[in-house]
């Protein structure tokens, strides 16, 4: 977590106990507008591919963890917690998640999704699959940061 984060996180719980651990993290193809779209209410999902989890050794998120937004200048925009985690095969993502992830209809969410995939499958010398693994989350916004 970079600085600006981490003062953000601290003055967030000033007076209270703050929970040990929190992500900071930006979303991967359209920080800004995405960040703007969980701010606005409208983006309250998010998934991103099992296998990264897996490539880099990171734990899965849980149900009660924090995660501070970053935007594309990595400075803290907003604070969600998690709600809802599970691991749903691609082609399985249901109509209603997709409109959660606040992108548009379900065509747009699988053709936006399915291209970045493809990317980033690609950087590591992997192949996209339809029924690839996601790690589907929903969260609930706990603070806008002032600007």
């Amino acid at each position: 977590m970079n600085g600006a984060a981490q003062i953000y996180w601290d003055e967030f719980w000033k007076g209270g106990e703050k929970p040990a651990f929190v992500n900071a993290w930006m979303f991967g193809s359209l920080p800004d507008e995405l960040a703007q779209l969980v701010i606005d209410g409208k983006k309250t999902a998010t998934c991103s591919g099992n296998v990264f989890y897996e490539l880099e050794n990171e734990p899965l998120p849980a149900v009660g963890e924090y995660s501070i937004i970053l935007n594309s200048n990595e400075q803290p925009v907003a604070i969600i917690k998690i709600i809802e985690v599970s691991l749903v095969p691609m082609n399985e993502v249901t109509e209603e998640f997709a409109v959660a992830e606040g992108e548009g209809p379900y065509e747009a969410w699988k053709l936006a999704h399915e291209r970045f995939f493809k990317s980033e499958l690609q950087k590591v010398g992997l192949e996209f699959s339809e029924d690839m693994l996601l790690v589907c989350e929903r969260f609930t916004l706990i603070d806008v940061k002032e600007k």
